[in-house]
C-alpha cells in the first residue's frame, strides 16, 4: 500500500473516529466543565480527551486490521499522541471564545490572527473554529501516523 494511500485511510479514519468521540462518547458533564477555569476545568477536558483518544485508537486498530493497512504501532501511537495534545489545548477553550480578557492560548491565538470581530458578532465563530483546528491537526496526525516506514 502506498503512502498516499494509508495517509488517506488513516484521516478518513481518524476523522470519522474524531465525529465520535466529541459528540457521541464525550459526557455531558465533560462537554459542560471541559473549558472551565481551575483544576476543575483541566481534570474535565483531560476525562474528555482520554475517552477521546480511546475511540480514535480503537478505530484505527480496527481499521488497520481489516483494510491491512500496514501501520507502524510506533507512528500511529505518536500520531494519536497529536491528536490528543492538540485536542485539548482546543477544548480547554469551550465556552470561552467570547470571554473577554486573557482567555485561553488558543482564543488569544484566533484574536491576534484577525478572528476578533467574527468571535465578537458570531456565536458559532468559536465552535468553527475549533473544529477547524481539530480537523487540521488531524491531518498532521493522520500523516504521522499513517507515513511510511
Amino acid at each position: 500500500m502506498s503512502t498516499a494511500a494509508r495517509f488517506a485511510a488513516t484521516y478518513a479514519v481518524l476523522t470519522a473516529a474524531h465525529e465520535v468521540g466529541d459528540y457521541w462518547v464525550q459526557r455531558d458533564a465533560e462537554a459542560v466543565a471541559k473549558g472551565g477555569h481551575g483544576v476543575e476545568g483541566r481534570a474535565a477536558c483531560a476525562r474528555h480527551v482520554a475517552s477521546y483518544a480511546a475511540t480514535q485508537a480503537a478505530a484505527l486498530l480496527v481499521s488497520d486490521r481489516v483494510l491491512r493497512l500496514g501501520l507502524d504501532w510506533r507512528r500511529a501511537a505518536a500520531g494519536l499522541a497529536v491528536s490528543a495534545v492538540t485536542h485539548y489545548v482546543a477544548d480547554r477553550s469551550g465556552g470561552r471564545w467570547r470571554e473577554d480578557g486573557p482567555s485561553t492560548r488558543l482564543v488569544r491565538f484566533a484574536r491576534n490572527t484577525g478572528h476578533e470581530g467574527w468571535l465578537a458578532r458570531d456565536p458559532g465563530a468559536g465552535p468553527l473554529l475549533d473544529q477547524a483546528w481539530h480537523k487540521g491537526w488531524i491531518a498532521v496526525a493522520a500523516a504521522v501516523a499513517g507515513g511510511g516506514r
